[in-house]
């Protein structure tokens, strides 16, 4: 009897290794799921658009649509994307946003959207940056007119980002506390925090971002719980307001290019580049 329950034990905890020596291994393909495309061209689905191309400090070249706002100087928004799917899925935002008079740059991380590379939390701080850089140069767009928007993982992108490289604004869709937290909530019986390569502590570098931020969330979000946006607004260190979408869940229409979210962007954008 003895002997039977130490191997069942010992079985029990050779699969408990394999489980987790594979969820090490390959858990990048849990956390990014790219759509390879194909993506159309942007003035097929971007009234103005014009497809342009970024260049990464570690060299590689990513696909991005740019929609210049109405005048020169026009206040523009860097939209940095969640986990799935590539920037076609955000085309409504940028159109929205666009008829609102902002400018608006849609860009697919390494590894989306048929760019070249494997995503990663330091890969992404780099296609953020060649995102920014381009839109400063090559798109003329002024540091003081530019607004940061990040949804879900974006979130942790523009976030680092704007410590480093403060925005006019930033607005944060659907932000979790950081990537471990919202692990646990959907695997609760592995060491998530302990697994994880990737960390985006949005909570604790947003209370480090000294410009006007906006959280929005859904009250009804199955995939990042409402309260851990709440959390990353009150760690905020210039809340500007939360944005509560009843009912919503985490990839409904209304939390991709809703009227409370598309006002929420604009609002922000006047008030912190209207002179």
């Amino acid at each position: 009897m003895l002997r039977s329950v130490l191997r069942a034990a010992l079985i029990g905890a050779i699969v408990l290794v394999v489980v987790v020596g594979l969820l090490w291994t390959f858990q990048r393909r849990l956390v990014y799921l790219p759509d390879a495309g194909p993506v159309p061209a942007a003035a097929d689905v971007l009234p103005g658009g014009r497809d342009v191309e970024l260049a990464t400090a570690d060299g590689l070249t990513l696909g991005a649509w740019f929609v210049p706002g109405p005048t020169a100087d026009a206040p523009t928004v860097l939209v940095a994307n969640g986990n799935g799917g590539h920037r076609g899925v955000r085309a409504p935002l940028a159109r929205a946003l666009s008829d609102a008079g902002l400018g608006v740059l849609l860009f697919d991380y390494r590894g989306y959207g048929g760019n070249p590379g494997s995503p990663s939390e330091a890969g992404l701080a780099l296609d953020v940056r060649a995102a920014r850089d381009w839109l400063l140069t090559d798109g003329g767009v002024p540091a003081e007119r530019l607004l940061y928007y990040g949804e879900s993982l974006g979130a942790g992108v523009v976030t680092e980002l704007a410590v480093a490289h403060p925005p006019a604004g930033l607005v944060l869709r659907s932000p979790f506390v950081d990537l471990a937290a919202v692990g646990s909530e959907h695997y609760p019986f592995l060491p998530v925090r302990l697994l994880l390569r990737d960390r985006y502590p949005v909570a604790e570098l947003v209370s480090r971002v000294e410009v006007p931020t906006t959280v929005v969330l859904g009250t009804a979000d199955s995939i990042v719980p409402p309260e851990q946006s709440r959390e990353v607004a009150r760690a905020a260190g210039q809340l500007h307001r939360t944005v509560e979408v009843p009912g919503a869940d985490h990839n409904d229409a209304v939390l991709l290019d809703g009227d409370q979210l598309v006002a929420a962007v604009v609002e922000l954008a006047r008030l912190t580049t209207d002179p």
